[in-house]
């Protein structure tokens, strides 16, 4: 899928689609990116494996991350190029967002 398709349909990321991403910095199989996520959340999120793998799946289809089998025979996950654009991108949202609502935040106080 081309990466303008992929923006328009990920954009903005659901929480739980941004983390399983962002636990993509480096290859992980599904349980690493549960704990991964339990962690740097500080246990906020704590992903079921349906949730997981059906996210998985879906990215996998939309070409945002590829799949292969460790030395174990255990299913990684590793992003794409594609994949990186996404998250990027999103980060880059997010950014605006955060900058937006500090500018902002004394309005509401």
């Amino acid at each position: 899928m081309e990466i303008a398709k992929v923006l328009k349909k990920y954009l903005p990321m659901t929480e739980t689609a941004f983390y399983i991403l962002l636990s993509l910095s480096e290859p992980r199989h599904g349980y690493g990116i549960v704990k991964h996520v339990e962690e740097i959340t500080m246990t906020r999120i704590q992903l079921g494996s349906g949730t997981v793998y059906g996210t998985l799946t879906k990215m996998q289809k939309d070409g945002i991350i590829t799949v292969f089998a460790d030395e174990e025979r255990k299913t990684v996950y590793e992003v794409t190029e594609i994949g990186k654009e996404l998250i990027t991108a999103e980060i880059k949202r997010l950014k605006e967002l955060h900058q937006n609502a500090l500018n902002f935040e004394g309005d509401f106080l």
